[in-house]
């Protein structure tokens, strides 16, 4: 069963939007990946017998948040045989804000050894 499977993804620069096509590449059973979308953040998979569930837990940890947005079964055959596909579309009420990849790191000099205080030496 060849399927098509639409998602949203959080990519910040160049380099995120390569991560994500990377990472949707290499999974099991993709022939396609593509980036859609007006600010390219929707990544378009296609491919036989491919786990969504995994891909976007893959995305997630790799990348950033992502989110299915739809799947759609697609027929090998003709578009013209007058039966529609089949479409799964996933909507989310919660809203979701974006964490820094590396937060901020603080450090503290500390002197292992004080300086003499002793008026001998």
């Amino acid at each position: 069963m060849k399927q098509k499977i639409l998602v949203k993804v959080q990519m910040h620069c160049d380099k995120c939007r390569t991560k994500a096509l990377k990472i949707a590449a290499a999974a099991y059973g993709v022939s396609k990946v593509s980036l859609e979308g007006e600010n390219k953040d929707h990544l378009e998979v296609t491919g036989d017998g491919v786990d969504s569930v995994r891909l976007t837990g893959l995305l997630r940890k790799k990348v950033g948040f992502a989110a299915i947005v739809q799947i759609e079964q697609v027929k090998a055959g003709n578009a013209d045989d007058g039966e529609n596909p089949i479409t799964i579309e996933y909507t989310s009420s919660a809203s979701y804000y974006c964490t820094p990849q590396c937060p901020p790191m603080y450090y503290e000099v500390v002197r292992e050894y004080p300086q003499p205080t002793c008026s001998i030496m």
